[in-house]
């Protein structure tokens, strides 16, 4: 991911062996990695049983949220494309047991038909 998609907040795949690594400690034994996309400092994590968000707080991003969704919660989502003048995405999901859906930007370059297909693909099968 270049400096400047980064501070622009595009979404960019990320290498999943070195996810695999660095969140193995929170996995559990069977689970693997299958994509997983960062913005600056945040990321959305697609494994083989859940969607991860992860949400690195504060200056130092030392804090971090780890939003741990299985798919079989998921009930409804939602993705909006970007347009001319809108040039962010959004995927919303409405989870079981949540009033208020997740919602989550998606800016301008973002995978967003490849995020809305694993998304199909792991709520119904």
């Amino acid at each position: 991911m270049g400096l400047l998609d980064g501070l622009m907040g595009n979404a960019s795949e990320v290498n999943i062996e070195d996810v695999q690594e660095e969140l193995s400690p929170i996995m559990a034994d069977s689970e693997k990695v299958e994509r997983a996309f960062k913005v600056v400092r945040d990321m959305y994590v697609f494994t083989s049983g859940r969607l991860i968000l992860i949400d690195k707080q504060g200056l130092t991003g030392k804090k971090v949220e780890y939003l741990s969704i299985p798919y079989k919660s998921i009930s409804t989502f939602s993705v909006e494309t970007a347009g001319h003048f809108d040039l962010d995405s959004e995927l919303t999901m409405w989870i079981s047991g949540r009033r208020d859906p997740v919602k989550k930007e998606l800016k301008k370059g973002s995978d967003v038909v490849g995020i809305q297909k694993l998304l199909a693909n792991k709520i119904l099968r």
